[in-house]
């Protein structure tokens, strides 16, 4: 279907709210986690990701991280994250609730964010509750595995993001669900819809009356109640969508 009835869908939209996931941060140079070339591809995520694991072997996840991590540091927002933030500022979208951990919505400027499984900018020691940026503790990562905490020295340095075997952020997940029940448009960008409680999202927001646009690379289950199901790359699709929008 159309970026063009997208955006009528949009330019009527007062409540909008978009719920983003890996795709929209893969064209900033972030794997994804699933499908080829993802990262649970290339790592057991129990073993790397798992918060029974890291209580057993912080080194597991921070040497996965001591690789990845530099990309994830150096990621800058891209043209979709940018888009999402203009549909913001002219009303169309009330917030933005996201699968990510990168923080690039808040760069690209958007102003509510609703962060389901944490964020990977800041580390926090589990024994004295102290908290690090990521950037400080990855740098410590070329001297001591697994990094120190500063204040305490203990070694369950863990970035506050949700980790398999951990529940999600209550607060975030009960603004997320308010937020589509009160949703006249919901817009997916980048997510596969297959994790969590986060995939009923969307669902949810159909079920009290808001219409569904979809913008994903693959297929994904709500494709079928979806009013609008676009196929291509957020960086390509949202600019476009936001200026027709804007023009409608």
């Amino acid at each position: 279907m159309s970026v063009e009835r997208a955006a009528e869908l949009m330019a009527r939209a007062r409540a909008g709210v978009a719920l983003t996931g890996a795709g929209i941060s893969a064209e900033s140079g972030i794997p994804t986690f699933r499908g080829a070339g993802g990262l649970w591809a290339q790592y057991d995520p129990v073993k790397v990701a798992s918060i029974d694991n890291f209580l057993r072997d912080p080194s597991a996840y921070w040497k996965v991280a001591k690789e990845r991590g530099p990309a994830v540091l150096a990621a800058r927002p891209n043209p979709g994250h940018h888009a999402l933030a203009a549909l913001e500022r002219a009303g169309r979208l009330i917030a933005v609730v996201t699968q990510n951990t990168d923080g690039l919505h808040q760069d690209a400027g958007s102003r509510r964010v609703i962060e389901l499984h944490g964020s990977g900018r800041t580390v926090q020691c589990l024994d004295c509750g102290s908290r690090e940026s990521r950037a400080e503790v990855q740098a410590r990562l070329e001297v001591e595995m697994p990094p120190r905490c500063k204040m305490c020295g203990g070694i369950f340095m863990k970035p506050t993001v949700v980790l398999f075997g951990e529940a999600m952020p209550i607060p975030a997940v009960e603004e997320a669900f308010a937020l589509a029940r009160a949703a006249d448009v919901m817009l997916v960008v980048g997510s596969s819809l297959v994790v969590y409680p986060a995939a009923h999202i969307p669902s949810a927001a159909v079920d009290h009356g808001a219409t569904l646009i979809v913008v994903n690379a693959e297929p994904t289950p709500l494709d079928r109640i979806a009013e609008v199901v676009i196929r291509g790359r957020a960086g390509e699709v949202l600019p476009e969508l936001a200026t027709l929008t804007s023009a409608a």
